[in-house]
C-alpha cells in the first residue's frame, strides 16, 4: 500500500500542493530538531553568515542584526553534508517515498536547506516560483517542506497560489535585475486566492516546482523551521547550475538512473547564480547595502 490515497494524489495534480502529516517517525524529527538546536546555539557566536559549502559559501546564512537585535539563523545550505539525521530524511523517510508516489518511480535529489524564522523574525519570502531559480528539462520536480516546528497562521506559514502550477512561469527579472520575485501585479493577484500551509511539526508541504508561492515574517514567538529537499524525476536534466550546490546533487532515493532525458516546451530566462543567499536576492536592502 502506498502513503499517498489516489484522492491525495488527485489533490495534488489540481492543486500543485499537498500536505501529509506524520512524513518522518517521532524519532528522527527529535534529531532533526536536535541538530537544528545546535546550529541555533552555535550561531549565537557569529553576527555574519559563516561555515564554507562545495561552492565556497556560507553554509550558516544569517538575518542581519536590527539596532538591539542580534543577528539570527535563517538558512542552512546542505544540511545533509553535516547531519546524518538530514540526509536519513530527506534519503529515505516517508516524505521520499510520498515524492516517489508523485513523480517516480526514478528520483534523484537536486539540493537541501533550511529556511528557519527565528521568533521576531522580519525575513519574508515574496512571491515567485521555484522552476525559474532552477530550471529543467521537464518540470517534474517537487519541493518537500519538512516542517521541524509546528507551522501556525502567526509564524510565517508558506502561502501559495493553488493551481498556478498550470499557469504561466513568471519573470523573476525586473528591468534588468533579477530580484527572485515576480512582479507586484502578478503578487497581487495570487494573493486573492492564496492558501496557508499549516501543520504540526512532522508534516509536509509537497509542493510542485511551478506553484507560485510566499510567506510573511514570523511576528510570534515560536519558531518556523522548514527542511526543503528538492527532488527531481529521474529524466529530468538541470539546464542552469545549482544554486544550492552540494556533494549529493543527482543521487538516486528512489528507482536507478533511466539513462535518458525528457523534454518539455516552456520559456524560461536564465536565473542569476546567488552571490551569499537566495534571501540576499530577494532584499534590496541587502543588495544596495
Amino acid at each position: 500500500m502506498g502513503m499517498l490515497t489516489d484522492e491525495q494524489k488527485a489533490a495534488f495534480a489540481r492543486d500543485g500542493v499537498l500536505v501529509v502529516e506524520d512524513a518522518v517517525k517521532p524519532e528522527l524529527l527529535k534529531r532533526l530538531r536536535a541538530d537544528f538546536d545546535t546550529w541555533v546555539e552555535e550561531s549565537q557566536g557569529h553576527d555574519k553568515p559563516y561555515g564554507v559549502t562545495v561552492d565556497g559559501r556560507p553554509r550558516f546564512d544569517l538575518e542581519p542584526g536590527d539596532g538591539d537585535k542580534p543577528a539570527q539563523l535563517r538558512r542552512v545550505q546542505a544540511p545533509t553534508e553535516v547531519s546524518d539525521a538530514y540526509y536519513e530524511a530527506m534519503a529515505d523517510s516517508r516524505m521520499t517515498d510520498m515524492v516517489a508516489e508523485l513523480i517516480g518511480p526514478d528520483i534523484k535529489l537536486h539540493h537541501t536547506k533550511i529556511n528557519s524564522k527565528l521568533p521576531g523574525a522580519k525575513t519574508e519570502v515574496k512571491w515567485h516560483q521555484d522552476f525559474p531559480y532552477t530550471p529543467h528539462s521537464n518540470s517534474d520536480l517537487v519541493t518537500a517542506l519538512l516542517m521541524i516546528d509546528d507551522v501556525t497562521e502567526e509564524n510565517g506559514p508558506l502561502a501559495v497560489a493553488p493551481g498556478s502550477h498550470k499557469g504561466p512561469i513568471f519573470s523573476l527579472w525586473h528591468e534588468g535585475v533579477f530580484t527572485g520575485a515576480v512582479d507586484p501585479q502578478a503578487e497581487s493577484e495570487m494573493k486573492k486566492t492564496a492558501r496557508l500551509c499549516m501543520g504540526k511539526a512532522g508534516s509536509v508541504c509537497l509542493m510542485h516546482t511551478r506553484l507560485a508561492h510566499g510567506s510573511e515574517p514570523n511576528l510570534s514567538t515560536m519558531p518556523r523551521t522548514l527542511f526543503i529537499s528538492v527532488y527531481s524525476a529521474g529524466d529530468a536534466m538541470p539546464c542552469s547550475p545549482n544554486p544550492v550546490p552540494t556533494e549529493h546533487m543527482g543521487v538516486f532515493v528512489r528507482g536507478s538512473d533511466p539513462r535518458r532525458v525528457r523534454g518539455e516546451a516552456f520559456d524560461v530566462q536564465t536565473p542569476e547564480y546567488p552571490k551569499t543567499s537566495f534571501f540576499a536576492q530577494q532584499s534590496e536592502r541587502e543588495r544596495s547595502a
